[in-house]
């Protein structure tokens, strides 16, 4: 199978789960986003910041494949260079290449299709640029997919995996590049009755300052060719709604399948660093391990 499997949960259309897309607009037509398959995930890569908007993977849990680590990154062969963000931003600096589908995710089936899936996570419209320091926040978010995994393990081995940039008009632009500060990651299962079943998250790699203090900091990097300042990481478990909302990206079902919906809240992204330095929005729940994680709908 190539690409993303929209019926990969069950055949029933209630368990149908499309690519997101852009949403309506009243601004005009919804932005172009160019589509990229591969084993076992899909990208839709946006031209515009030549970074990719979503990035969606099927699991299968039951047939996963743990095969040591191949292949090396590379543009994509499905797009044209100058749409994508290659070596040339994560030359000599600290930024990691952060793979957007986990190399492991669509590594299943026979030993020969998990092999192809996982070297093709290495092209550069899976990537995203993502500060290297390595803290429990990341190995949270790093996790995620297999608690869900886990969780969803009982019923059917199977789940799908939606990530993606939050693209902020106030993002830091180096090299060319604007750096997304937020990121996000939306897990959908079939719960126990066959009923679509979906969780959110949000990585944060907004710096915990102040306006003027990020403003004057992100100058003073990029006046010395230095990258801005990005970190510490911060990892919330949030309604699927505020990810539309801050994304701009029509998740079909997902919102509604919600195990913990909630009335979505002006988000603290990098156009408002002064919140992001004060208590989480109502709605999300900063996260410190996975027993934190709520994958249960209320009772």
């Amino acid at each position: 199978m190539t690409g993303y499997d929209a019926r990969f949960l069950g055949p029933d259309a209630a368990l149908t789960v499309p690519l997101p897309a852009p949403a309506a607009s009243e601004d005009g037509p919804p932005r172009e986003l160019r589509r990229l398959d591969h084993p076992h995930f899909s990208i839709l890569l946006d031209p515009a910041r030549r970074l990719a908007a979503v990035a969606a993977c099927t699991v299968d849990g039951a047939r996963l494949r743990s095969l040591p680590r191949t292949g090396s990154w590379d543009l994509d062969p499905q797009a044209p260079p100058e749409e994508q963000s290659g070596n040339e931003l994560y030359r000599h600096n600290p930024l990691d290449r952060g793979h957007l589908v986990r190399r492991l995710d669509p590594m299943w089936g026979t030993v020969e299709e998990a092999r192809q899936a996982g070297e093709a996570t290495f092209v550069y419209t899976n990537a995203a640029p993502q500060v290297d320091e390595f803290n429990q926040s990341k190995e949270l978010w790093n996790g995620l997919e297999d608690h869900v995994l886990e969780f969803a393990d009982a019923h059917r081995h199977r789940i799908v995996v939606h990530t993606g940039c939050v693209f902020d008009t106030a993002d830091p632009v180096y090299r060319g590049v604007a750096l997304p500060r937020q990121f996000w990651k939306v897990a959908a299962w079939a719960g126990p009755g066959e009923e679509l079943r979906s969780a959110a998250f949000l990585l944060d790699q907004t710096p915990q300052l102040t306006g003027a203090e990020l403003s004057t900091a992100t100058g003073r990097a990029l006046a010395a060719g230095g990258i801005p300042p990005l970190g510490p990481y911060r990892t919330f478990q949030v309604p699927v709604a505020e990810v539309g909302a801050l994304t701009g990206l029509d998740l079909g079902p997902l919102a509604a399948a919600d195990v913990r919906p909630s009335p979505v809240q002006p988000a603290p992204g990098p156009a408002e660093p002064a919140r992001a330095a004060g208590a989480p929005p109502s709605g999300r729940t900063e996260l410190t391990s996975l027993a934190e994680v709520g994958l249960r709908p209320p009772r």
